[in-house]
């Protein structure tokens, strides 16, 4: 390695360290969670922050498209190609690619999007939703979007600033972009966005849920924040807390059963509330934001 990159390879080691805070107790976890809230602008407290929890620190941030390994990134129009041709009629509120992905995504699809949510609260229950991995440390990462944004082609950001509004929708970017190729070839270099899906469903609104959309298929969005690190901040929650934050999310009626309003979500629900904390299966039903 040259001077030059293990240079750069060190200041990005540096510059992550300070973004990455571990939580001393659920008290520190709520100062960090809502850091920096109060808008001076509008005398209010507004996060400007999308969050997403993980059950074990340090998995990335993986798009699901990326778990398929191999040549993933030219499965991404088959997969979108055969979702659309075999889906129901009226699968979705408009017939664009935004719409589709987003259905998809909120299904399982594998896709290039990555779950958020504006609620500090909902990135928690992921962290502890999972009872057999209650002994691994997990991570809610927050990044700012209307900083993200701010580095986005002018045609985009334009858009936003006519529209009034802090992040897009898949009908905003259908205008700006009708297909995956015209968003990828919006600039020379990946650019990232949030947006938020239509609400086919109550669990994108009750998990005031939004998507990171990134533009290449072959990577996730990690690379990108990290050469970005006044955009994003990663807290770790201990596994020593997450016991404690579990029961208070519960008690704070955070839970499968409001976040999933349907009769699996009860299920898992009335599954984890009744399970014992040392005595549960070693792999519940997955679920995730969307």
């Amino acid at each position: 390695m040259s001077a030059m990159a293990r240079d750069v390879a060190e200041s990005e080691v540096e510059q992550t360290s300070e973004r990455v805070v571990r939580a001393n107790d659920w008290v520190h976890l709520q100062e960090l969670l809502f850091r920096d809230a109060w808008n001076p602008m509008i005398s209010r407290h507004r996060s400007p922050y999308a969050f997403h929890g993980e059950a074990v620190a340090g998995k990335g941030l993986n798009t699901s498209l990326m778990t398929l390994r191999g040549p993933y990134p030219r499965l991404e129009p088959h997969l979108l190609r055969n979702f659309r041709k075999y889906a129901p009629h009226g699968a979705v509120l408009h017939d664009t690619v935004w719409h589709w992905l987003a259905v998809g995504q909120h299904h399982g699809l594998p896709t290039r999007l990555i779950d958020w949510t504006f609620s500090p609260f909902v990135a928690l229950h992921f962290v502890t939703a999972y009872l057999h991995l209650m002994d691994s440390d997990g991570e809610v990462w927050a990044v700012d979007y209307n900083e993200v944004h701010r580095l986005l082609p002018e045609l985009l950001v334009d858009a936003l600033e006519h529209e009034g509004a802090a992040v897009f929708t898949a009908d905003s970017l259908a205008e700006l972009a009708p297909t995956l190729g015209d968003f990828d070839r919006l600039a020379d270099d990946p650019v990232m966005l949030f947006f938020e899906p239509p609400a086919v469903d109550p669990r994108i609104v009750n998990q005031y849920a939004l998507f990171s959309l990134y533009g290449d298929a072959g990577s996730g969005p990690e690379k990108w924040l990290r050469r970005h690190p006044g955009l994003w901040r990663k807290i770790i929650v201990p596994a020593a807390i997450k016991w404690e934050v579990r029961d208070k999310l519960d008690q704070a009626n955070i839970t499968e059963r409001t976040l999933f309003p349907d009769l699996d979500g009860l299920s898992r629900w009335l599954r984890r509330n009744y399970s014992s904390p040392y005595e549960f299966e070693t792999e519940p039903t997955a679920e995730k934001v969307g």
